[in-house]
């Protein structure tokens, strides 16, 4: 299994970093990490939804059997990449809380 990776250049990340500073017409909460987190865990909920729209409708003999491996596999990425994400933030609060205060 391998894990995603998302490269970001170094310009890139400043220009991002600019844009939430000067608030580019959103408010602040906007960007707050439990809003992320909300929407990501959302996102891979909403598509496992589909998939499983998908694979009732191919049940049914109505859907194209090409859909509907195209949305079990994103499903299953999109769980596979999420499960990769929690696997990396336990990792990370294991590793704050082994510090030394």
């Amino acid at each position: 299994m391998t894990i995603p990776t998302l490269n970001v250049s170094p310009a890139a990340a400043a220009q991002s970093y600019a844009r939430i500073d000067a608030g580019d017409g959103r408010e602040k909460e906007d960007f707050s990490f439990s809003n992320f987190i909300q929407q990501a865990v959302g996102s891979v909920v909403q598509t496992g939804h589909t998939a499983d729209a998908q694979a009732i409708q191919a049940i049914s003999g109505k859907a194209n059997l090409t859909d509907v491996v195209a949305a079990i596999s994103h499903a299953d990425l999109a769980l596979q990449s999420a499960v990769a994400i929690r696997d990396r933030f336990v990792s990370a609060y294991q590793e704050v809380m082994r510090m030394a205060i």
